[in-house]
């Protein structure tokens, strides 16, 4: 695929819509995370530009939420971005704000991880190493069992994303688990340039 878009153009626009912090985490963990899935499902040629759909996946969120996936387009096309750049960030908010279906193994991978991404990370701040380095699966299937627990992430719309690409869910866990454990340091590095971008601003 090709978002017809370079990291530096994204990240510009990403920061240009969104300053929160707990936004710029979560953008640089999905854009990491897809990184890795485009390599370990045969997609290496195509790691870059599945990372940048990652990155800007919620770009409309921060200040857009009751528009969520229907004002990225509009803020996608600042920065000339594809077609498929379009299809794809849209895509994950299929059933919930918009039709627009998950086609593409990138964007099933996209819709099934987002949320995914988000209870891993909760999870790992409850533990006493603040890290996902040492979490078990069994560990995070309990939690996803718990419905009380980071009840804002779906586990409908997680379990819809594993049916979607034909894995059990416990592969998705597993694997996006796996995902975040090797992408760790990698998202801190990514997360505070981000940061440090935004201080400078400020």
């Amino acid at each position: 695929m090709n978002t017809g878009i370079t990291r530096e153009e994204a990240v510009s626009l990403l920061l240009k819509y969104n300053q929160d912090r707990f936004h710029l985490q979560h953008a640089v963990t999905v854009e990491s995370v897809m990184k890795w899935y485009a390599e370990k499902l045969g997609y290496g040629d195509d790691a870059k530009q599945w990372a940048i759909v990652g990155l800007l996946h919620d770009v409309d969120f921060e200040k857009y939420p009751e528009l969520h996936c229907i004002k990225a387009p509009e803020l996608l096309e600042e920065i000339n971005g594809s077609d498929e750049l379009t299809h794809a960030v849209c895509s994950h908010g299929y059933g919930i704000t918009v039709d627009i279906k998950p086609e593409h193994e990138m964007e099933k991978v996209l819709f099934a991880a987002d949320e995914l991404t988000g209870l891993i990370g909760a999870a790992a701040l409850m533990r006493p190493s603040k890290s996902v380095s040492d979490m078990e699966l069994k560990s995070l299937k309990k939690k996803f069992k718990d419905k009380r627990f980071a009840a804002g992430c779906s586990r409908e719309i997680i379990a819809n994303g594993a049916e979607m690409l034909g894995w059990e869910l416990d592969k998705l866990l597993e694997m996006t688990l796996d995902a975040m454990r090797d992408c760790e340091s990698e998202i801190t590095e990514k997360y505070n340039a981000l940061t440090e971008v935004c201080n400078e601003k400020n």
